[in-house]
Parts: C-alpha cells; sequence; structure tokens
C-alpha cells in the first residue's frame, strides 16, 4: 500500500484498479474538474507526484486524467503549484480551441485503459 498517496481521478478503472495501493478520490465530473481537485489539494499542502499532462494525448481528446499526489498538510508546495496551473491553463487554452470529441464508447474504454496504465506505471503497481 502506498500510505501517503492520493489518486485523484474521474476515471472508473483506476478506482477498480488501484484502490487496493492507494487512496484513490473518484470525481464524478470532467478532466478539468479533476485537475482543479488536485489544484485545491495543493492549495491544502498535497504535493504532486505525476505531471497532470503525462502521456501522448492531449487534454482535449481525452476526458480521462488520474493524479497522483502525496497527502500531506503543511506550506503550499509552490512547484507543484505552479505546474497544476500551467497544465489547467493549457487544458483551458486547447479545450477552447479545439474541443473535446463526443467519443463513442469503444474509444471511452480505450482511454480510461490508457489513463489506467499512465498511473499504473506511475506509481510501479
Amino acid at each position: 500500500m502506498l500510505n501517503n498517496t492520493l489518486i485523484i481521478s474521474n476515471n472508473k478503472l483506476v478506482e477498480e484498479n488501484i484502490s487496493t495501493h492507494a487512496e484513490v478520490m473518484l470525481v464524478e465530473g470532467t478532466l478539468l474538474q479533476t485537475m482543479e481537485l488536485a489544484r485545491d489539494l495543493i492549495h491544502k499542502g498535497c504535493i504532486l507526484l505525476t505531471h497532470p499532462l503525462s502521456g501522448s494525448i492531449k487534454p482535449n481528446e481525452t476526458p480521462y486524467k488520474s493524479i497522483a499526489l502525496e497527502k500531506r498538510q503543511g506550506p503550499v508546495d509552490l512547484v507543484s503549484l505552479e505546474i497544476m496551473e500551467q497544465s489547467i491553463a493549457r487544458t483551458k487554452s486547447l479545450q477552447e480551441y479545439r474541443g473535446t470529441p463526443d467519443w463513442p464508447e469503444k474509444y471511452l474504454v480505450d482511454f480510461r485503459v490508457i489513463d489506467l496504465d499512465l498511473i499504473k506505471n506511475a506509481l510501479r503497481v
């Protein structure tokens, strides 16, 4: 078990497959809402463990995102906050410019599997 690790995700596969290794907070919302929740937790002292824009799929192409944080309370980690804020700004920019396609379910399954694989490899679980 990764005791101090919290995964913020809007991907149900992550909750189903990672919750035995780390705490998972499932977000019933968009990729952007997932990133904003991670940012809010960084403001409370958590530290970013995985980059919010990891992987080769742009945030306007996939609806899923999982972000690992180190759970802690304390001063704001300014590096984590800067990375998160820049990632949110980049996501907003891409979504405004191109939007996220309304993918059929068979593609959504693939995006969920890719997101799960990225976070599993990052955590080595």
